[in-house]
């Protein structure tokens, strides 16, 4: 009996010293990491990274925000569409849609003729003309933006 209970007492030492000798090397870790020497000092300095990293995460989230917000506005959407409005001069002529994320912006309609260049302009709102009907070719021009 006193057997049992002696090889107990050593197997419960045996356990005892691996969970000292962890914890000792996991102590040795944060005191080498952070270069304080008591524990309360680390735990301070990790409280106080905690609110400066949220501090930081708050801003960028902001700034982010701020950033998505404007997207709305810049052009992130073309197409361009060559076609012919005379027969047999090919296809110099042109159109150029700019959209942004809500389908609003301009045409560009470049049309070649014998006597130079004519370049007219559109303003579109959610995909159609603002002030003036769109040709077939500039609703191509906005129907290519979208792919």
């Amino acid at each position: 009996m006193v057997t049992y209970f002696l090889g107990f007492i050593f197997f419960w030492l045996a356990i005892l010293t691996f969970i000292l000798l962890k914890t000792r090397a996991h102590y040795q870790h944060l005191v080498s990491a952070t270069k304080k020497k008591k524990l309360d000092e680390i735990l301070d300095q990790v409280v106080d990274n905690d609110g400066k990293f949220r501090r930081e995460i708050d801003l960028i989230t902001k700034e982010l925000k701020k950033i998505e917000d404007n997207t709305n506005f810049y052009f992130q959407k073309a197409g361009l569409v060559h076609y012919n409005p005379f027969n047999g001069r090919g296809e110099q002529s042109f159109v150029l849609a700019l959209l942004n994320k809500k389908n609003s912006g301009f045409i560009l309609n470049f049309i070649y003729t014998r006597d130079g260049l004519r370049v007219y302009t559109k303003t579109v709102k959610e995909g159609k003309g603002e002030k003036y009907q769109l040709s077939d070719e500039e609703k191509k021009a906005i129907d290519q933006s979208h792919s």
